[in-house]
């Protein structure tokens, strides 16, 4: 029998000192409670990604340093297998190191380095060519990491042909919908290709857009889920493999356990793992909070309109900081309606947290008369919309500018999609929560957070009355927009899923919505390249996973034909509002 401990914990990316630390007193914990061994998460002493800090020498000699340090601080308790950046003459290593009685026993270098979506790897590391069989505890082990696992092939055939027993696999395994059952169905490929246990260890935590969702695992010969860790909180889970002892000739190092009691494990028994609208939201508060407290920020600021998108950021705030770490402003214009106004009061008085009104009237008619011979002998239009928009985004950062609040932009996926915002408006921000969320999602969110407590946070009225920016009388989104239980599966296909604006309409699609909405996002995509960061809850999230260039001829989206031929794309579906 081996012990294993999976130690879920949430690393930030450059913080060695505090990384190597946290694995030293997870690495006591493991001891005390008999474990042999305890597994990190993948560039656990580095954090991951640190994508550039790997091009500086002195990093990665800082991050091999801290590596030495852990085995020093280790030396008397169980054995620890974590990720770092190791650096041999064919260049840099994503690895695992085993390090036992002080010293570093064995080195693993990753085979697999994706390059793909959010991974750039290939970009920093060379790849492995050889699998990491140990012997531990009298039984055969082998190592592995993350991508490693994905597809079969080394190191898990030459695993196969050792009769290796136990495979940890260490991961940086960033979160979108329904990831966890998707490592669940790689876990047990793996099993099935070598018949040993898989113990799949994850981080957990935010950095910049991604989120770690943890959910580590440990999956049987036989492809069953024996035991798993929680999700989105760090977790030490401690278990009993029943494994024989390494057969004979096994070959690799033998890193002796130090010899402690085996106390009778607790229950090892964690609740389900959230699922639906749960699943997500859980994502976005880590991802929002641990973005504000990694960068040293104390509050957040948001514009609070009385609208569904600003109602749900400020719940996710309230939810992932404490709601006296919230700071709400409501800015009425002219436009803005009296509803709205006591919809951002009562929601605000819901969370407990702070708001204050700031009325643009005098400050819009201001622009209004210095732009008064610019403007003279046209229409308004959005032009005289959006300064509303751009005077709010001012205000919210002149409060950041004086008290240090991050600024929160509110906006969702489907108005990121389609350019249906404001640059330097609306998209002002340091951090937008919701920016990977489409609308549609928007309100299952809400609907589902408002079934956790009474009163729930967010009024009804918000909940039913027809989105709109209120930049104009009687504006709602769908002047511009198509209403969104029609847009949203445009855009999931059209952006996810990458399907030519043919292939969606072949798939059933109206026609006339879909090349509307696929020259809209071809032509906002300036917009985003300068929108601010936000969690990534989706497979394909704009900015590392959908990388398309401003400057692009390539019309994906053939232009519709009106009665005298083809309307330019650049007219097509442009929004009353908010276009820029």
């Amino acid at each position: 029998m081996v012990r294993i401990a999976l130690g879920q914990i949430n690393p930030t990316v450059g913080d060695l000192g505090r990384n190597t630390t946290r694995m030293v007193e997870w690495a006591a914990r493991a001891t005390e409670a008999g474990a042999d061994l305890i597994c990190f998460p993948e560039l656990a002493i580095t954090g991951y990604p640190p994508e550039d800090l790997v091009l500086r020498p002195r990093f990665v000699a800082d991050n091999l340093a801290a590596l030495e340090e852990l085995a020093r601080r280790t030396a008397s308790g169980c054995a620890v297998l974590a990720g770092f950046v190791d650096r041999s003459e064919a260049g840099l290593h994503n690895a695992a190191g085993l390090l036992a009685g002080g010293k570093v026993v064995a080195r693993y270098h990753k085979v697999k380095l994706p390059n793909y979506g959010v991974f750039d790897e290939q970009r920093y590391f060379v790849p492995g060519d050889s699998a990491c069989p140990v012997r531990l505890a009298s039984s055969a082990l082998g190592i592995s990491v993350c991508e490693d696992a994905w597809a079969p092939g080394r190191p898990w055939d030459e695993y196969a042909r050792d009769r290796v027993k136990v495979i940890p696999n260490i991961n940086a395994s960033p979160y979108h919908r329904h990831k966890i059952a998707e490592r669940l169905e790689v876990c047990r490929a793996r099993a099935a290709d070598t018949g040993a246990w898989i113990v799949y260890v994850n981080s957990v935590g935010g950095q910049d857009e991604l989120v770690f969702d943890g959910g580590s695992m440990v999956v049987s010969p036989d492809g069953e889920l024996a035991w798993h860790a929680a999700m989105f909180e760090e977790d030490l889970l401690v278990v009993d493999i029943d494994v024989p002892e390494a057969a004979a000739g096994f070959d690799g190092p033998d890193v002796a356990p130090t010899v402690v009691p085996k106390p009778a494990l607790l229950s090892i028994q964690r609740p389900p793992w959230p699922e639906g609208p749960e699943e997500v939201y859980r994502a976005l508060v880590l991802g929002l909070g641990d973005y504000v407290r990694k960068n040293g920020f104390e509050e957040v600021v948001l514009g609070l309109s009385g609208g569904i998108d600003s109602a749900l950021t400020a719940t996710l705030a309230a939810d992932a900081l404490g709601a006296a770490a919230v700071r709400t402003v409501t800015m009425p214009s002219p436009y803005t309606s009296a509803e709205s106004l006591a919809d951002a009061a009562e929601a605000a008085r819901r969370l407990n947290v702070r708001l204050e009104e700031v009325r643009i009237d005098d400050v819009f008619k201001a622009y209004l008369s210095a732009m008064e011979d610019v403007f003279r002998g046209t229409d308004e239009n959005v032009a005289e919309e959006n300064l509303q928009a751009r005077i709010r985004g001012n205000i919210l950062m002149a409060i950041s500018n004086k008290f240090g609040s991050l600024v929160l932009a509110t906006g969702n996926k489907s108005e990121m999609a389609t350019g249906y915002s404001t640059l330097y408006g609306d998209m002002a921000g340091g951090f937008a929560p919701i920016k990977d969320v489409p609308k549609t999602l928007v309100f299952e969110l809400a609907r589902w957070r408002n079934a956790q407590s009474d009163p729930p946070p967010i009024p009804e009225r918000i909940m039913t009355k027809p989105p709109s920016a209120e930049l104009r009388v009687g504006q709602k989104d769908t002047d511009s927009l198509p209403p969104y239980e029609l847009l949203d599966p445009v855009l999931e296909g059209y952006v996810e899923r990458d399907r030519s604006a043919e292939e969606l309409i072949e798939e059933g699609f109206d026609p006339d919505v879909v090349r509307r909405v696929a020259a809209m996002v071809d032509r906002a995509e300036y917009k985003r390249r300068q929108a601010p960061p936000g969690v990534k809850i989706t497979p394909k999230a704009f900015g590392r996973d959908r990388r398309l260039p401003i400057t692009n001829a390539y019309q994906r989206a053939k232009p519709p034909l009106g009665p005298q031929g083809p309307i330019s794309t650049r007219a097509v579906g442009r929004p009353a509002a908010g276009t820029d």
